[in-house]
């Protein structure tokens, strides 16, 4: 993520999938650099609403998520480097889940639902 000016800040969105965190305007020029192939959020701006939140707690900033405790700590290993929040609050579409397990994913809530057991 570049630097945020103070009056954008209001802007930002987490995806609540990978957790990333950027303005709302760049999800849907660029889309989810972790998420995309499964989400297609670029040039949709609804699917942005319903796949990302504006209600996130804590901010994470990764250089190099695969030598990072922090990214296994929150699951973000594999995933680019730039700034993830702690906790999104939201809930995907069911149909959303449905592509993501589609995919060979599997769907962990980053509301703090599911705990280190379950996933």
């Amino acid at each position: 993520m570049n630097f945020v000016p103070g009056n954008q800040q209001r802007h930002l969105r987490a995806c609540m999938v990978c957790s990333i965190v950027q303005v709302q305007q760049r999800f849907i020029r660029e889309g989810c650099p972790n998420c995309e192939s499964f989400l297609g959020l670029q040039n949709h701006p609804d699917s942005v609403q319903e796949c990302t939140s504006q209600v996130f707690e804590g901010l994470i900033t990764l250089a190099d998520p695969a030598k990072s405790w922090v990214a296994r700590w929150q699951r973000l290993e594999g995933y680019v480097s730039g700034v993830y929040a702690v906790k999104v609050v939201g809930q995907l579409p069911e149909e959303v889940v449905q592509s993501i397990e589609d995919a060979g994913g599997r769907y962990v809530p980053r509301d703090g639902t599911v705990h280190d057991d379950d996933a």
